[in-house]
């Protein structure tokens, strides 16, 4: 499935408009990325089975070329998924070919130092924001963490969002990066102020960060060579070089975590 495809899946697995607004106009007034209402139930320790098991199924059907949105129709329909599990078990599963590649381009903790990182904006702020607010993460076949949430074309800050940029701070200061350099989406509200967020607590912290809100920064962290902080499936099967920030930082400063491990999957057909 190209680009677009997928984007267009993802539009509408998260009852968003094609430009990226929502469906229903209701204002985001969360002041935590907390847990969805029906998440306590969708992915209660019981359905970790039946998961693992859409999730080695869809990557079973991926693996023989069946294309992305057809084949979580099969699969969730199989199991008579919700909407969030489908969510999740689209972000969770991939083909052999696209988990052998990603695991190469893999780079480890100790590689870091003295490098300069690319890290993807929203995508790790996000998921550490939810890590920490308690909202379901789901670690995928590929080891990558990622959240359910989805921004809906507007990101808002929240009580978690300081906390997460500590976090990540901390955590590349003690793996002696030498540079982070952060891409925010240019059509997602608000870039700006996150992007002044980021830039004062860089200041605070003495951290050596810059800002770069772009039109596209998919593109750019596909393209580049340097070291990608990110677990977006397209940009990792594209990238140079990658690091599993999300998991490494959730494992060493949030045992406590909403995580839902389907990286071990259950082959079933």
């Amino acid at each position: 499935m190209g680009e677009e495809e997928s984007r267009k899946l993802r539009v509408e697995l998260s009852g968003e408009t094609a430009d990226g607004a929502r469906r229903i106009p209701v204002p985001d007034k969360r002041t935590h990325r907390g847990a969805h209402p029906e998440d306590n139930k969708l992915f209660d320790r019981q359905q970790h089975l039946l998961l693992q098991r859409a999730v080695g199924d869809m990557s079973w059907l991926l693996s023989k070329g069946y294309a992305e949105k057809s084949s979580l129709k099969l699969v969730g329909d199989r199991y008579s998924l919700q909407q969030r599990q489908r969510m999740a078990i689209m972000r969770s599963a991939c083909s052999d070919e696209a988990l052998i590649n990603r695991q190469k381009k893999e780079v480890h903790i100790e590689e870091l130092a003295g490098k300069k990182v690319l890290l993807d904006g929203y995508n790790i702020i996000t998921t550490v924001e939810s890590a920490l607010g308690g909202a379901v993460v789901i670690k995928g076949r590929d080891g990558c963490q990622r959240d359910i949430a989805g921004l809906h074309g507007t990101y808002r800050k929240v009580g978690e969002t300081l906390p997460a940029l500590d976090l990540i701070g901390e955590f590349l200061g003690e793996a002696a990066v030498e540079q982070g350099l952060w891409y925010l989406d240019r059509p997602v509200s608000n870039s700006g102020r996150l992007k002044k967020i980021i830039e004062q607590t860089a200041v605070q912290r003495n951290w050596n960060w810059q800002v770069e809100v772009v039109f596209n920064p998919d593109m750019i962290l596909a393209q580049t060579q340097e070291i990608v902080v990110s677990s977006d499936s397209e940009i990792l099967n594209r990238c140079g070089r990658w690091f599993n920030l999300a998991n490494e930082l959730t494992v060493k400063f949030i045992p406590g975590a909403y995580l839902v491990d389907l990286s071990v999957i259950q082959e079933s057909i």
